[in-house]
């Protein structure tokens, strides 16, 4: 860390608002209305309000209407299930490992497309095309009103200075799995492990409870800075989530840490086609592509890599006994 003064323009809301990303297609700005018949069956892991405004502007936009089942658990395993009679025309999910699960599974197909090549980096998505990042959620830190970070990287969480200071969810949080494999990619397994350790050596607290529970406890005054998502920066101060959830959100401000030489770690949700789509050609037009990223630097190391060393960064956490 360098420096306790931070720009006004970082300072901002604005600074998170645009993680906040939200999807649209490249069809909505392209494609000719459908008629009333045609359809997509859209298969989510997504809370349907979190997909609802994306459907009805790709509806309202096109013509062709979208089937939206909502699938909380096993969703490879359900398309694998139905085989060729399956309706799903497209797969939703967070979180890159489940992304590389449902193409480990079989069930999805290449598609490549000129604009989606474009308009998706080459890190957010997969190499052969079965799947593009929807929407992205950084991986933050919140931070007391009058601690004022500059220039901070993730590395900066191990140093002794945060001592007591620090409050973080469960290691094995896939949030902090993918956190840690990230870690893995830039610096190898040795160094992630010192890191680990003096992260937890840093803690307020036992790492438990959630992201915005980080937000609570810096209000309470028990830790100054805590590792959260950017998505619920957005969703506190919204206030959906009660009055206190607000005055949680309200009462922080928010840094976009990067890795030394690299960025800001992301993940992601995304889309891919169902291998047996019955609807390909309006599937291939719901494909979504990236928002506008403000001033968010994105760690360029691959998605690909980083779900690769999910296994040893979640064996590492438990060597470390980080949940203890």
């Amino acid at each position: 860390m360098s420096g306790k003064t931070r720009s006004s323009k970082a300072r901002s809301k604005k600074s998170w608002s645009p993680l906040l990303l939200a999807a649209c297609s490249w069809a909505m700005l392209s494609a000719a209305p459908a008629t009333a018949e045609e359809v997509v069956n859209v298969y989510t892991t997504r809370e349907p309000g979190l997909s609802a405004p994306l459907f009805e502007a790709f509806t309202k936009a096109t013509g062709i209407t979208v089937n939206s089942v909502f699938v909380k658990d096993g969703l490879a395993e359900r398309v694998k299930a139905e085989g060729a009679a399956s309706p799903a025309d497209v797969l939703m999910t967070v979180d890159v490992g489940n992304l590389l699960d449902v193409v480990d599974a079989g069930v999805t197909q290449p598609v490549e497309t000129a604009t989606l090549t474009a308009a998706v980096p080459a890190n957010l998505r997969d190499p052969a095309g079965n799947w593009y990042a929807l929407s992205m959620r950084a991986r933050l830190v919140y931070e007391a009103k009058d601690v004022k970070l500059a220039n901070f990287h993730y590395e900066d969480l191990a140093d002794p200075k945060w001592k007591g200071k620090i409050c973080i969810r469960s290691g094995q949080h896939p949030y902090n799995v993918a956190l840690t494999a990230a870690y893995i990619v830039h610096h190898g397994e040795a160094k992630t492990e010192d890191w680990l350790r003096g992260l937890k050596a840093n803690l307020a607290r036992k790492a438990t409870g959630g992201d915005r529970e980080g937000a609570r406890d810096i209000l309470g005054g028990i830790c100054d800075i805590a590792v959260g998502n950017s998505y619920y920066v957005g969703l506190m101060r919204s206030g959906k989530g009660g009055p206190d959830q607000k005055k949680w959100g309200d009462g922080i401000d928010v840094v976009l840490p990067t890795f030394e030489g690299g960025g800001t770690h992301v993940n992601v949700s995304g889309a891919a086609v169902a291998k047996n789509a019955p609807n390909k050609a309006n599937a291939i037009k719901l494909d979504p592509i990236i928002g506008e990223l403000g001033p968010l630097k994105v760690d360029p190391i691959s998605l690909v890599d980083i779900a690769k060393a999910r296994k040893k960064a979640s064996e590492l956490i438990d060597k470390v006994g980080f949940d203890n």
